[in-house]
């Protein structure tokens, strides 16, 4: 008799690929101080993205890494933006502050890559930015940085956008 040896998923069925890629940016052990003592959950940021110019950010808490991480791209999935990228790179400049982050961001010349730090860098790459400099400046909260380049991507407009504006 022959042993044959099973292959599947974890979950036991097959999986379809996502079309989005993500990255975890951050998970921290965070805790609450009830009256028994201290309950311990996580909390993962999530960037998702699918590397043509669209891009979601999650913040969720769950009770261990895997759960907040899954529950983290479900938010993400549903907080999708659309960025209107020009030859791989951002349309046009701009400083954006969120809280206490301040974040610059110019387009750059083909070649150029990506100049950035951590978190930007991570949203850069999922967004499909394939040229651009930034620099982060104010705080080095991940969450608040990352929230930052969110905001400076929903006040990106695309050149008709602007030539619009100006008429």
């Amino acid at each position: 008799m022959e042993k044959r040896r099973r292959q599947s998923n974890r979950d036991g069925g097959d999986r379809e690929r996502s079309e989005f890629d993500q990255k975890v940016v951050e998970v921290k052990r965070v805790t609450r101080v009830v009256a028994g003592g201290k309950r311990m959950r996580f909390r993962a940021l999530v960037v998702i993205g699918n590397h043509k110019g669209k891009v979601g950010m999650g913040l969720k808490k769950g009770a261990d890494v895997a759960e907040s991480v899954n529950k983290a791209v479900n938010a993400a999935k549903k907080n999708l933006i659309t960025l209107p990228l020009v030859n791989e790179t951002i349309p046009h400049g701009l400083t954006v502050k969120y809280k206490s982050s301040s974040l610059m961001l110019k387009p750059a010349k083909p070649g150029t890559g990506v100049i950035a730090g951590g978190a930007v860098r991570s949203v850069m790459e999922l967004a499909g930015v394939k040229n651009v400099v930034s620099k982060m400046l104010g705080s080095n909260n991940k969450v608040n940085n990352v929230k930052a380049v969110f905001s400076a991507f929903s006040k990106m407009k695309s050149k008709e956008e602007l030539w619009k504006m100006r008429k």
